[in-house]
């Protein structure tokens, strides 16, 4: 994002020819979301584009991942269905309607644009015993595989055991924050895990804020002799 940047009011974006939003990343998903599919907001001057006649959004599929096209496809067009996409479109009704999977209806799909899938597997029986299943079989206590037991349905194999795992952590401390519980089991059930920093999270804390902390401890340690109770 700019530091610094000038603005003169929505109105004069009626009077440019052609205009366009440049975005990328992740971080802008969201507003671009508002920008361009919410209503049109005095809290948003981006929104106001929706009423230019020339307008263009040039954004990545990072910054796209918000809209309705790309988040929930099934609203807007005729799908190409594969296995994760069947799975959001389940998790995403179960969601709406506020039914575990398998309760959802056929009156479920229909009313919310997911008749293709009823087309595909025939009722809404079939597919919520077929989505039940794949969600089931991700789900387990052995993250590294169990071993001398049937693999068939378990989300990961049997052998080899014990297994190498390398776990790449983006930051100190994001592996036991995300995945701390997967750590555990994995180190408990006799695997050998290592884990990668990617960066050493030297910096982590601004030059301010350790310069600030520092002045704080000189002058606690002019106020107490350190030695004493009062330290």
């Amino acid at each position: 994002s700019p530091s610094l940047f000038h603005h003169d009011g929505c109105g004069n974006y009626y009077g440019c020819p052609q205009i366009y939003l440049l975005a990328w990343g992740d971080d802008k998903a969201d507003i671009i979301k508002k920008a361009v599919e919410d209503k049109v907001s005095d809290t948003l001057p981006a929104s106001y584009l929706q009423m230019h006649n020339n307008a263009n959004v040039c954004i990545d599929l990072a910054a796209a991942s918000h809209l309705t096209r790309i988040q929930r496809p099934w609203l807007v067009t005729n799908c190409e269905w594969n296995d994760k996409l069947i799975r959001s479109a389940i998790v995403w009704l179960c969601m709406r309607v506020k039914k575990p999977i398998l309760k959802l209806t056929n009156k479920d799909y229909n009313e919310n644009g997911l008749s293709e899938l009823l087309a595909l597997y025939g009722s809404a029986y079939n597919v919520n015993i077929k989505i039940f299943n794949d969600l089931q079989h991700t789900i387990t206590g052995w993250p590294g595989g169990k071993p001398n037991a049937d693999d068939t349905y378990r989300p990961e194999r049997a052998k080899p055991f014990p297994k190498r795992v390398v776990v790449f952590s983006p930051h100190p401390d994001d592996d036991v924050i995300s995945m701390g519980g997967t750590l555990r089991r994995l180190v408990q059930q006799g695997h050998e895990v290592h884990v990668a920093y990617e960066t050493s999270g030297n910096i982590a804390v601004g030059d301010e804020e350790v310069v600030r902390f520092m002045h704080f401890i000189n002058g606690f340690n002019q106020l107490f002799d350190e030695n004493s109770n009062e330290t």
